[in-house]
């Protein structure tokens, strides 16, 4: 490239908007990629208003060819992330560019620079910022638009992260089932058997998310997935505020049919979060930043509410805490679940995300029907 590249810091709102705004240079003309709403992704970057900021450091920096931005990334490290798993690792993430290599390896460049000088040995990702938010580079299944907070990106992204350095440490996989058959046929027979079984035996219950009772069902969920999840690759207990400001936002958008509580004695031992896909919708109502957010809500109410484009449900978060693994728990979960999904005409289920070592979830996957049909990937680098 021939224009002069300058690499520089975003720190003021007007900078954080130039950031923002480059998607929607970098995907002109992607049929796939769905744009986010605008007032999401500034409170996003603000450090006054997401929580994760209380525990993070994060800088963003902009890629500028003669003014013109043209690549976008943040650099970040999650204290947290260190502290519970004794490592000194920085993040990169929020890569966005346009097909200019040099762009590319100077943002990453930037990043592992950024990192390096603050203490860090190595540089993950990209991760937008945590696995308890948007992670991974698709780098299989460029077949459609993502589901709801999956992420999404051009093929090229691959070849400018693995150029500059970067080794794959742990892919994510993305499972679909088709329930037609399902309500063609009725859901397997022995998963029915043994729910019954368990049910009888054990005392365990499915129960539907009590929306009256929201706050009291948050504080569940805080207490069983900090515990589920314990021991995945990854994974970084949630603060108060977190899951806090996660529920508000998924509570606008909640169907409590497809959401429970798997309960022993009355006790909540575990809990199935299940999403409807309201990518469909907002690729239909395409936010950008020069139309206002009002006009695109009521495009994106019309599509969902109206028009029922949505077919689709992302399985987004579950787990059963020890000690109610293994005997069954996990059947009456996926069988209410299902049940509740093919009640509500739900066509395809994407189960997602799974590491790939999860070998007990893939197989639960599988025996639904799931197929894996997009790869994501982290990358890590020495420093």
């Amino acid at each position: 490239m021939t224009n002069r590249l300058a690499i520089e810091q975003a720190q003021t709102a007007e900078e954080r908007m130039e950031f923002i705004r480059l998607p929607w240079k970098v995907y002109r003309g992607d049929p796939y990629w769905v744009p986010p709403l605008v007032s999401e992704r500034v409170e996003f970057l603000d450090p006054e208003r997401h929580p994760f900021y209380e525990h993070a450091d994060v800088a963003l920096f902009l890629a500028r060819r003669e003014g013109e931005v043209v690549g976008t990334i943040a650099a970040l490290v999650n204290h947290r992330h260190n502290e519970y798993w004794g490592e000194k690792v920085g993040f990169f993430g929020l890569f966005e560019v346009i097909q200019d290599r040099e762009a590319a390896e100077a943002l990453l460049e930037t990043a592992c620079n950024w990192v390096r000088g603050q203490g860090m040995d190595g540089i993950r990702g990209p991760a937008n910022f945590s696995t308890n938010e948007e992670l991974g580079l698709l780098v299989e299944g460029w077949d459609g638009p993502p589901v709801i907070m999956m992420t999404y990106n051009p093929r090229y992204y691959v070849d400018f992260i693995e150029g500059a350095g970067f080794i794959k440490v742990m892919d994510l996989l993305a499972y679909l089932a088709d329930l037609e058959p399902f309500r063609r046929d009725g859901l397997p027979e022995r998963t029915l058997r043994i729910t019954e079984k368990v049910k009888e035996r054990r005392g365990i219950r499915a129960r539907r998310l009590d929306m009256r009772r929201f706050d009291e069902e948050v504080e569940h969920v805080k207490r069983l997935y900090n515990s589920a999840w314990s021991k995945n690759w990854g994974f970084v207990p949630l603060t108060d505020r977190e899951i806090e400001h996660i529920a508000a936002q998924l509570k606008q958008i909640l169907d409590p049919d497809l959401c429970c509580f798997i309960e022993k004695d009355g006790e909540p031992v575990g809990f199935a979060l299940v999403l409807p896909d309201l990518n469909r919708p907002l690729l239909r109502a395409h936010p950008h930043p020069d139309t206002p957010e009002w006009w695109t809500m009521l495009k994106l109410l019309w599509h969902w509410r109206v028009r029922r484009t949505v077919d689709t449900a992302r399985a987004y978060a579950g787990g059963i805490i020890e000690p109610h693994r293994g005997v069954g728990a996990d059947a009456v979960m996926v069988t209410a679940v299902a049940q509740a999904l093919l009640r509500k005409g739900y066509r395809y289920c994407e189960i997602s995300w799974i590491l790939e070592d999860n070998l007990m979830m893939r197989r639960m996957a599988e025996a639904y029907g799931g197929r894996v049909y997009r790869t994501y990937r982290l990358y890590e680098k020495s420093l």
